[in-house]
């Protein structure tokens, strides 16, 4: 793999905080909600940005 610029490491980590935000945030939205659709609906959203947010932390070597 090519060696990642000060660049992209900075835009990896803006883009990892993001995933961060929205599955935590998703989270709260599934603890919260009362209708149990809903809250499952979060909770697979969220599932997606975790699945992100390591697939993207893989690309930094696991280093944020």
């Amino acid at each position: 793999m090519n060696q990642l610029t000060a660049k992209d490491i900075d835009v990896l980590s803006q883009i990892l905080t993001g995933e961060e935000i929205a599955c935590k945030k998703a989270r709260v939205y599934a603890n919260t909600l009362t209708d149990v659709a809903l809250a499952e609906e979060m909770n697979r959203i969220a599932d997606a940005h975790a699945q992100r947010f390591s697939a993207l932390f893989s690309l930094l070597g696991g280093k944020k």
